[in-house]
């Protein structure tokens, strides 16, 4: 389901302007990312096909039902799915208030109809985000071990994981990348230097610049990585990470979810957590998984990790850390116990 058109449909405009009015809506598309489109997409459809079995009206939006229908999502008696965590509720929130807006419609998520259900909610289920698990440099070593070197998918899937654990990227971030910044609107390019690989990204608060230093060996280092991956997939121009099918190099860009996929099997294959089962495993590890990685074992000042993850602030990095030195300031001794 695409996003609402952004010219109210129900002001006739002339023929004329047409034209401009598909502008309208292609840049109303571009105000967010494709992911967050589906995703609001998505919670809107499971709004309306819940308000219909109740036989209860989606537009205009009403407090009591808005109340009603999180409450139905906490509670598991939304839909055949389990019930919904805190942080999936506030996301479709999120989402029907951009819906409801786009539809010309207010809301205020302040309502106290919505906040008071809403705080029951995060009282009685709210518990710590469950975080996925690092890949450590060790972890990553013994994962591009498993991949092949002998063809394009290996090459191609070795620059991936090396890139988005030296660059500290999100999944996206990793196949939104071009090789250059006249390639189109895209989620960023790549640049080589001598001393290594400058990416500027597109991120969710802005455009910001990722350094990638070369590493201490060519198997290891991420921008020999991608450049040779570059050159034996013939690529110059384009999405930098594209599909290999039937050892041919297509023109269509990786979709994220091949990322989370990659380092998902490779963490498998290379017996990372082998004390976990194959279940637990394949839960633990995601495309995060890099980003977490290099938080976590980068040995420099925390303020230069934090600009190359693109946080706001030190504490949200933190949150990335899994390997911190924890209680190396001991305040209970520091206060005489």
């Amino acid at each position: 389901m695409a996003p609402p058109p952004a010219v109210d449909p129900r002001s006739p405009l002339p023929a004329r302007l047409a034209p401009l009015a598909e502008t309208a809506r292609d840049y109303a598309r571009a105000a967010a990312s494709q992911n967050t489109n589906r995703a609001y997409a998505a919670d809107w459809r499971h709004y309306c096909a819940w308000a219909r079995r109740q036989n209860l009206p989606a537009l205009p939006p009403d407090p009591q039902v808005l109340g009603l229908y999180i409450a139905a999502c906490a509670s598991g008696a939304a839909g055949p799915k389990p019930k919904n965590s805190v942080g999936t509720i506030e996301r479709r929130l999120s989402a029907l208030m951009w819906n409801f807006a786009q539809r010309g419609e207010t809301m205020d998520r302040k309502d106290r109809h919505v906040a008071t259900v809403l705080a029951g909610i995060r009282r009685t289920q709210g518990r710590p985000p469950e975080q996925k698990e690092a890949i450590l440099p060790e972890h990553l070593l013994a994962m591009i071990a498993t991949l092949s070197l002998s063809d394009l998918r290996g090459l191609r899937d070795r620059a991936i994981l090396l890139i988005g654990f030296a660059g500290g990227l999100r999944r996206s971030e990793i196949v939104g990348l071009d090789c250059r910044a006249e390639d189109g609107l895209s989620g960023g390019w790549i640049e080589f230097f001598d001393a290594g690989l400058l990416l500027t990204l597109r991120g969710k608060t802005g455009w910001r610049e990722v350094e990638i230093g070369r590493g201490s060996s060519d198997a290891t280092c991420p921008v020999a990585a991608l450049a040779t991956w570059l050159k034996f997939a013939r690529i110059s121009v384009g999405p930098v990470f594209r599909r290999v099918v039937g050892g041919k190099v297509g023109a269509e860009r990786l979709t994220d979810r091949h990322v989370a996929r990659l380092v998902k099997h490779a963490a498998l294959a290379a017996g990372v957590r082998g004390d976990l089962t194959e279940g637990e495993r394949e839960k633990r590890f995601s495309g995060h998984s890099l980003r977490a990685g290099l938080a976590s074992s980068a040995e420099v000042d925390e303020r230069y990790v934090q600009k190359q993850l693109g946080h706001a602030s030190a504490e949200m990095t933190r949150r990335y850390q899994r390997r911190r030195d924890r209680f190396r300031v001991n305040l209970t001794k520091a206060a005489g116990l």
